[in-house]
């Protein structure tokens, strides 16, 4: 990309992949926008932590984050979908042993957390929330276009994951949860 602006998207619109052209007010917009945001907040959350796992792990849900975003950005009625956008079995199987490894490194909690702690973990609940706002995006955005159900649920897990890295952030930190 030799220029960042291309003034294309100044009467409000922008290309979805394929070339097709909608309003930047679109249900689809929201939806992969709330991922993008999703994405920047996981950056400020890899700043936070100083396992190596941790960080290869958010840098990889990072990237299959782009994944989802391209996948959000493809009408599946108009355009094939790219492999390189597409979730897989396997992407929800690792997020779920990400979750069952740092789960076995804690003591068992059955009430609710309240978000706060260390700083990794406050951000991670900050992240944790834009999570869940990115699902109800894609399930609004469901409701009027076909979206990959695997893609769902990975988004689904990681709201999941991201509750239990923070709790594994206060932890390593040694701060105590306040419980509610």
């Amino acid at each position: 990309m030799s220029k960042v602006y291309t003034k294309t998207g100044d009467d409000g619109t922008t290309s979805l992949v394929g070339g097709q052209r909608v309003r930047k007010t679109d249900a689809r917009l929201e939806a992969y926008g709330t991922v993008d945001e999703l994405n920047s907040d996981i950056g400020v959350v890899t700043t936070y932590t100083q396992d190596a796992k941790d960080l290869e792990d958010l840098r990889w849900i990072q990237g299959r984050l782009f994944a989802v975003g391209g996948g959000l950005a493809t009408d599946l009625e108009t355009t094939p979908l790219y492999d390189s956008c597409r979730i897989f079995q396997p992407d929800i199987d690792r997020v779920e042993k990400m979750i069952d490894d740092l789960q076995e490194k804690m003591p068992q909690n059955r009430r609710f957390v309240l978000p706060g702690g260390s700083r990794g973990s406050a951000y991670c609940n900050v992240a944790r929330a834009v999570c869940r706002r990115a699902e109800r995006d894609i399930l609004r955005l469901q409701e009027t276009a076909p979206v990959d159900p695997l893609l769902v649920i990975f988004i689904n897990r990681l709201s999941d994951y991201l509750f239990v890295l923070s709790r594994h952030m206060n932890f390593v930190a040694g701060v105590e949860e306040v419980l509610w």
